[in-house]
């Protein structure tokens, strides 16, 4: 069977575009061309793979079986390309970085500016996306490296190293009824307007843990889908949050809020950095990590 990687491209392309034109122009190809490795896959594998319908190609059931496959490989090839062409050199490259949203922005511009500062032929990619999404889109070598905020964790694929905690607070303004009292018990502060985190947040998560922990239970509560929105609810002065503490120094050195420990959190989180363990790590990757280890 002659499987190449220009045949397994049209594949993936085909299942993105449903357009042979569109593919034949991606891939600088003449459209019988791209017929021609269409018809040459169904011959060898025995099974129909593409089927025309309403002026579109779509993708079989066996179709899609190839389909997860040729993605996998078509990411692996490309990862491989830029390996071996940046391999021992710091003059060229990318680097593609996920990372979730309290490190992107706090943790990373700094880190960034410098990297590209004093490596100016290095091209750097940044997808700010949710902890579970970074780790997935690692795991399926989308992106070289994952900076996330979350709970120690291990799996079989991925190799997190620490950079620093990333603790959780108690935030409120300043005129608020808890800045009034030394001492915060769950019970105060469970029943005080809540502004929560979106539900695919590893705060909000660590936030449940925490109630689920003292056996508390919201009675009202706002839910907001954006770590900046919810700094501004609470400015205003009805609501308190749980947020990381290196979001809020700013405002908490502006005197616009206030932090606080939370009582009983016996949750750790940190800034991690995560990689592939099947990737790797060419002196591009081990370059950026050591811009990365000042932060421990």
């Amino acid at each position: 069977m002659n499987l190449n990687l220009l045949k397994l491209r049209i594949v993936e392309l085909l299942e993105k575009h449903n357009k042979i034109t569109t593919v034949a122009d991606i891939l600088e190809l003449k459209q019988p061309t791209v017929t021609f490795h269409m018809k040459n896959l169904e011959r060898d594998f025995g099974v129909k793979l593409f089927e025309a319908r309403m002026g579109k190609i779509i993708l079989t059931d066996a179709g899609y079986a190839l389909l997860h496959y040729a993605v996998k490989i078509n990411a692996l090839a490309a990862e491989a390309e830029r390996v071996v062409m940046e391999f021992d050199t710091l003059r060229r490259g990318s680097i593609r970085i996920g990372a979730s949203y309290v490190p992107a922005t706090y943790v990373l511009p700094a880190v960034l500016h410098r990297f590209v500062k004093e490596h100016p032929g290095i091209q750097l990619s940044l997808f700010v996306k949710t902890a579970p999404i970074v780790k997935d889109m690692l795991e399926h070598h989308e992106i070289d490296i994952g900076i996330i905020s979350a709970e120690p964790f291990t799996t079989s694929t991925l190799v997190a190293d620490a950079l620093c905690e990333d603790e959780l607070v108690l935030i409120h303004s300043p005129t608020h009824p808890l800045a009034t009292l030394e001492n915060l018990t769950p019970d105060l502060i469970a029943s005080s307007s809540f502004v929560l985190h979106g539900k695919e947040s590893s705060t909000r998560r660590m936030t449940d843990k925490w109630l689920e922990n003292h056996d508390r239970r919201l009675p009202y509560y706002m839910e907001l889908d954006s770590l900046e929105a919810i700094k501004q609810a609470v400015i205003l002065g009805a609501h308190v949050s749980f947020v990381s503490r290196m979001a809020v120094q700013s405002e908490v050195d502006r005197g616009l809020l206030q932090m606080r420990p939370i009582p009983g959190n016996l949750i750790e989180r940190y800034v991690y950095a995560v990689t592939n363990k099947e990737r790797h790590r060419s002196a591009l990757i081990n370059q950026f990590s050591s811009y990365l280890s000042v932060l421990d």
